[in-house]
């Protein structure tokens, strides 16, 4: 077997399967936990103007920590390009940004709801540019998930507080 670490545990002992189960156990904990502080913060009022700051804090946290990490573990040495890097934090930033600035403006579950929904665009971008086919329940399941979506959308702007156009925007550029 070999070496698998999970929060600077050693587990490359145990099989793969118990190797498996406890990173994705790990996996669902922390979204789940990430997922309940970032609706938390987002129910103060103050706070809703602020979702690009609270983007720019998690990367000034995620640099620092990643920096620790390297040299807690000795491996500074780069894998791959730093241009790689770039592009992939600044598509990061964006991508969570917009999310975070949507929380002003929609409530925490219909903003989940629509990144969840990132099938629409890639099935029809897919059929688009990659002239990829798919078969008819394909499509059913996605216009079936349109309709949903339709539905959720017109029963949350009646029911909640918080829902405004400008999130609807933000949603899509997350995907």
């Amino acid at each position: 077997m070999g070496s698998a670490e999970f929060l600077c545990f050693e587990i490359g002992h145990l099989n793969n399967r118990t190797q498996f189960f406890i990173c994705s156990a790990g996996v669902f904990f922390f979204f789940l936990l990430y997922g309940c502080f970032q609706e938390l913060i987002f129910t103060f009022e103050e706070f809703r103007p602020y979702g690009w700051y609270l983007t720019f804090m998690q990367f000034c946290y995620y640099t620092v920590f990643s920096y620790l990490e390297t040299r807690f573990r000795g491996d500074t040495s780069r894998k791959i390009p730093l241009r790689v890097y770039v592009i992939l934090a600044l598509l990061t930033v964006g991508t969570m940004g917009f999310s975070n600035a949507s929380l002003g403006h929609l409530n925490y579950a219909t903003q989940v709801i629509f990144k969840c929904c990132k099938l629409i665009p890639v099935l029809v971008g897919s059929s688009l540019i990659q002239r990829k086919k798919y078969t008819v329940l394909d499509y059913i399941a996605a216009a079936l998930m349109c309709l949903g979506l339709i539905f959720f959308i017109l029963a949350d702007s009646k029911m909640s507080p918080i829902f405004d156009t400008l999130g609807l925007f933000n949603c899509p550029i997350t995907s």
